[in-house]
């Protein structure tokens, strides 16, 4: 039952951080492909589905007095919107994976070609919905929070049976998590008890706390983890259990250093010792200017072309995004710098460090 799209797999939560707006939305997924593709993870960002004109009773629709109700409607997006956002984190280079939280959100799931769907730890005994997620046949990731032994033994076998692959994520489910409260002897015992499935972790922990419990989590086995995501943007308060771009990287970068310090067992590949990264970044292409370019103009394939040596604080082929745009004159042949650049990379010290630290001194 094990399933290869599980094994080391970031859940970015965008939930209804979008705040029904298109734009919003889309930005916070460009930032954060940026940092996966730059930490070289395999990553999903996950919305949530719902079909809001049916799934709040008409007689509670105006009470704004619960904060559930309230925060549904004003995040409300048609299934147009949806798609939009599905097609940008396709784009990004992400997996697409959403959670629906009901029957008609289902089938939006299927008609968008989402990859993954998240039965929610509130859903996991909701069968009419889960036999719904079933007939999709797509893999399913569960959070356990607040559940029953038995819910969890049900599920399991229910997707046992159908031969559905399925990810089981320990989760606290309090909003941010104090660090005495997250449980993570719980991952060795859903370890021990479903060992045909990938076992993860979805974390709400303050972002202070970030870099712990991934060493623990790493080391008892999990291999997926979930954390919420939102942008500082537009004077939107950030919830103290969403992760900022630069918190994403910490926690990816806690996540390789528990790899570093448990080591590669013979199921997985062996990470890269400095040594062969220092010679592989040697044979990394840099960007150079095709032609002149006047400050303020973002730049695409056709402006530039990827050429050795990379240069110390040069963008390499690997950080390249199509629309940046550029922040000073640059004359043709010259290297594109990071601080040329108006990108996520210019703003985060520590991706900073690591491509001033990489490459030829000129």
């Amino acid at each position: 039952m094990k399933n290869n799209i599980f094994e080391d797999l970031f859940v970015l939560e965008l939930a209804n951080n979008h705040w029904g707006d298109i734009e919003r939305g889309k930005k916070i997924i460009t930032d954060f492909s940026r940092v996966v593709r730059f930490n070289n993870i395999k990553a999903a960002i996950k919305l949530q589905f719902r079909d809001v004109d049916h799934f709040i009773h008409k007689d509670f629709k105006t009470r704004e007095d619960i904060r559930y109700i309230k925060k549904t409607l004003a995040t409300k997006m048609t299934y147009d919107e949806y798609g939009i956002l599905i097609d940008a984190i396709r784009k990004s280079g992400c997996i697409t994976m959403s959670t629906p939280f009901d029957e008609k959100s289902v089938d939006t799931c299927v008609n968008l070609g989402v990859q993954i769907i998240k039965i929610a730890s509130s859903d996991i005994n909701d069968w009419i919905l889960i036999e719904k997620i079933a007939k999709t046949r797509k893999p399913v990731i569960v959070s356990t929070g607040g559940s029953s032994l038995k819910d969890i033994d049900d599920l399991v076998t229910f997707f046992e049976n159908r031969n559905i692959p399925l990810a089981i994520n320990h989760c606290i489910s309090k909003y941010p998590s104090e660090k005495n409260e997250l449980e993570l002897n719980q991952i060795d015992f859903l370890k021990n008890r479903y060992p045909n499935h990938v076992i993860g972790f979805s974390t709400h922990e303050y972002n202070k706390d970030l870099e712990i419990p991934m060493y623990i989590a790493y080391a008892k086995g999990a291999r997926t983890f979930e954390r919420h995501i939102d942008i500082d943007y537009n004077n939107v308060m950030v919830s103290q259990y969403c992760s900022l771009p630069e918190d994403i990287d910490r926690w990816i970068k806690a996540y390789y250093k528990a790899q570093e310090i448990c080591g590669a067992p013979g199921a997985y590949k062996k990470l890269a010792d400095k040594k062969e990264t220092i010679y592989i970044d040697a044979l990394v292409r840099g960007i150079y200017a095709k032609h002149d370019f006047k400050a303020g103009t973002p730049i695409y394939d056709d402006d530039i072309y990827l050429a050795i040596p990379l240069q110390k604080g040069q963008i390499s082929c690997r950080e390249f995004m199509r629309g940046e745009v550029l922040l000073k004159d640059i004359k043709k042949d010259e290297p594109i710098m990071i601080d040329d650049i108006d990108s996520p990379y210019t703003y985060n010290q520590s991706l900073k460090e690591k491509i001033y630290e990489r490459g030829l001194e000129v």
